[in-house]
């Protein structure tokens, strides 16, 4: 079979779609362990409640039992307790207040799900039985599920370290410049907004299996998990020991949407038990364990001005948000003093912005982070903003974002805190969305749904995010004497399509075929550092690797080739993967000098290191049009039309179907998902897909989905992430256009999804 190159712009299919689709792939629980046994997590049903007691003797006697582990056990082994990413304000140093997060609870559990103990027996079913016979005694405390209910006047308090629950209260921005513009505006809008909180949901779940060496003194963890160095080395904090004496290795990984990003108590457990009962434990949560465990996000309450002129420019933004944080700071903290602030104007020009940020405990499932953290929030309120100004001062919608974007004449944008975006064409975006989206149309078919008993709704968002994640990434490219090359990365593929587009770039620089390319990621030992997937920042920051190490290779190449072909280096040029002596037909194959260079001792293998500055900023404008029946109050999407700057296109196909999966999450978040708690209790009432709804096939129109991309200036290969943007511009989109159907009524606000029960209800009221 003859050799393919596909190189950036091409879209091959993906290669690792075969073994998918064929049933072959390697997902955590395919993996088989001799000697394997298996942990089961008993999890407090409280969630507040002092612990008294836990009685494990008769737990302990059961059949197959290994071990009965808790907080007793975890404290004379020295573990740690688990730590946020950001344990201080991002700009100040100031620390934030907190109790960090056991591995077993100890004295106090603050969330229903909270580990308690580990059970390990000989077989699942073993453990799940010896788990009914431990017996704790709890004694209840009462609970708080709300930011309200925890700022209350005399709240239950879900750490000591935190008074009042508060973990900070920053303020940043020139609050003088703020109340100037309110006293010259002409229009002052002002508006509460509430971005719910959701269960991510990757299809597979979270699982760990843990090996102990006793010979060598290390553990090594089978992992699904989607930042394997950064989580080894907080695992490695947690039981005492070096990052060296722990080893990660995730096989294929069933999604991860940000729940994956950090780390957990099982990491830490599971390691520990096979340690201590000398063979393997497995542990894979269950989808109950999902809702309940698994970090959460969103939950972020914000109260919102804008300031605007007689002609609708933009004066003054205030923002006064709380973040629900959870029982304990997981990474919100980081999120809301470094991400959420970076782009609270978003694409607009706004010359006086102030912020408040604070966040605060609860005893609810910590808040982790799911696409866009942060800039969602800040681009759901903008927007939001901008649709209620249009309808309360009179302004068309579309032309009041227009006015006051900033032009591409005027980019790189800085904005008022001093933040840049390098690229982006934000009104020519959103002038195609609108045109490619028929909005001159809307008005006609707005009348059809009428005939049929239908409100029909227009709406749209301009959404923008800074992707990048962790600052640092590396690669290791290894020329293999089978004539293959090793693509080792640090970065991880969790099902985006990274075998086929990281490929795509080595063979667009080094001009070899794909087939040769063989991407190796997962494996902490085979590359000493590494970012994983957070934050949409792969292709950029692996792929901006790849090219300075492709640049280091020709370069080692050319002096191997000038010996080869007998000529000077000075005369030696490198195309479509040949050296060329120039003005002859005179050259050498890339790959055979690789072999040249083995022979010699000098290998090409090269590995390159490098820490990015900025971020990249992908963008865009997504047009949604919905339909309400008024006696049943239910919401259907009937168009979806989005032209996205995603920059230099390394896979167009994967790129769309990046977008198609991050709109599909936006679009959940809006019309049907929420993660609700009794507010008297505590307890997850939205706790499995019996009453969790996800988003499914028939609830999502056909995308029309258009590209825009500016090159982005940030990197060498133009690219910006597109994986979460999708996600950051549908729900405000689809919100929007929910408004506009429900304008009529006087409806101006919606908190929550836009279930059939609560437009219904609204309708209802509005109508009575």
């Amino acid at each position: 079979m003859a050799m393919t190159r596909s190189v950036i712009g091409d879209a091959p299919k993906r290669r690792e779609d075969l073994r998918f689709v064929t049933g072959t792939g390697r997902y955590l629980d395919d993996l088989a362990f001799p000697g394997v046994t298996h942990a089961v997590v008993l999890r407090s049903p409280h969630a507040h409640a002092l612990i008294e007691r836990i009685g494990t003797e008769r737990a302990r006697s059961a059949q197959g039992v290994l071990a009965i582990l808790t907080a007793e056990e975890a404290r004379a082994d020295g573990l740690s307790p688990l730590r946020p990413s950001a344990d201080a304000n991002v700009h100040t140093g100031e620390k934030f207040a907190f109790t960090p997060q056991p591995v077993l609870a100890e004295g106090k559990v603050r969330y229903v799900g909270e580990p308690v103990a580990l059970i390990v027996a000989e077989t699942r079913a073993q453990a799940l039985d010896a788990a009914e016979r431990v017996m704790v005694d709890y004694a209840p405390l009462p609970a708080v599920t709300t930011v309200a209910a925890a700022r209350a006047l005399g709240s239950p308090e879900v750490s000591s370290e935190a008074p009042s629950n508060l973990c900070f209260d920053w303020r940043t921005g020139d609050l003088a410049a703020f109340e100037a513009a309110c006293a010259a505006a002409a229009h002052v809008v002002e508006l509460r907004i509430d971005n719910h909180r959701i269960v991510t949901n990757p299809i597979e779940p979270r699982g760990v299996v843990g090996l102990w060496d006793a010979e060598q003194g290390r553990y090594t963890a089978h992992i699904s998990s989607q930042s394997i160095h950064t989580t080894r080395d907080n695992t490695a904090r947690a039981l005492g020991v070096a990052p060296a004496a722990v080893r990660f290795i995730a096989p294929d990984v069933g999604g991860g949407f940000g729940a994956k990003n950090f780390i957990y108590p099982e990491h830490v457990l599971t390691l520990w038990a096979a340690r201590r009962v000398g063979r393997p434990v497995k542990w894979i949560a269950t989808r109950s364990e999902v809702f309940l465990a698994d970090h959460q996000a969103r939950d972020h309450l914000a109260e919102a001005a804008l300031a605007l002129d007689a002609e609708g420019r933009f004066l003054g933004l205030r923002v006064s948000s709380i973040a629900n944080v959870g029982a304990y700071m997981v990474s919100a903290g980081g999120v809301q003093t470094f991400q959420y602030v970076h782009l609270p104007g978003t694409v607009y020009r706004i010359p006086a912005v102030y912020l408040q940020v604070a966040a605060v405990l609860t005893n609810t499932a910590p808040i982790g982070v799911t696409r866009g953290p942060g800039f969602a929030e800040a681009v759901n309120i903008i927007e939001r903003l901008i649709d209620q100004a249009a309808r309360q001062c009179g302004f068309d919608r579309a032309e009041l974002r227009r006015l006051n974007m900033v032009p591409a004449a005027a980019m790189p944008l800085t904005n008022a805190f001093g933040n840049t975006v390098d690229s982006g064409t934000f009104s020519e975006a959103l002038d195609r969305a609108l045109v490619r989206a028929d909005v001159d149309g809307f008005s006609a078919r707005r009348r059809e749904s009428e005939t049929r008993g239908l409100r029909r709704g227009l709406g749209f968002a301009y959404h923008i995010k800074g992707t990048g994640g962790s600052p640092t990434e590396n690669v290791d490219i290894r020329f293999e004497a089978d004539g293959t090359v090793s693509l080792i990365t640090g970065t991880q593929t969790i099902g985006q399509g990274h075998e086929t587009t990281f490929p795509q770039i080595l063979a667009d620089r080094l001009g070899i075929p794909n087939e040769c390319i063989r991407l190796v990621q997962g494996d902490t030992d085979r590359i000493p550092i590494g970012g994983g997937h957070g934050s949409s920042r792969a292709t950029y920051m692996g792929g901006t690797a790849i090219w300075h190490a492709s640049a280091e290779i020709i370069a080692k190449g050319t002096r191997i080739a000038t010996d080869a072909l007998e000529a000077a280096e000075a005369d030696i040029r490198f195309a479509d993967g040949r050296f060329v002596v120039a003005g002859t037909d005179r050259s050498v194959a890339l790959l055979d000098v690789a072999a040249l260079a083995r022979d010699k001792g000098t290998p090409l293998d090269t590995y390159h290191a490098w820490t990015r500055e900025w971020m990249t900023f992908p963008n865009g404008a997504h047009v949604v049009e919905v339909e309400i029946d008024r006696d049943t109050g239910q919401v259907s999407l009937a168009r979806y039309t989005a032209v996205d700057d995603y920059g230099v296109l390394v896979n167009p196909m994967i790129a769309a179907g990046q977008a198609h999966g991050a709109i599909a999450q936006g679009v959940g978040q809006a019309l049907l998902e929420h993660a609700v708690y009794d507010p008297g209790t505590g307890q997850l009432l939205a706790g499995s897909l019996m009453d969790y709804a996800l988003p499914r096939a028939d609830d999502l129109p056909s995308y029309d989905l258009g590209f825009n991309g500016t090159r982005c200036t940030t990197n060498p290969l133009g690219v910006k992430g597109c994986g979460e943007a999708g996600a950051v511009g549908a729900f405000p989109a689809v919100t929007n256009a929910v408004l506009d159907a429900l304008a009529s009524l006087g409806v101006m606000d919606l908190v929550g999804p836009a279930t059939p029960e609560r437009i219904w209800r609204t309708i209802t009221a509005r109508l009575a």
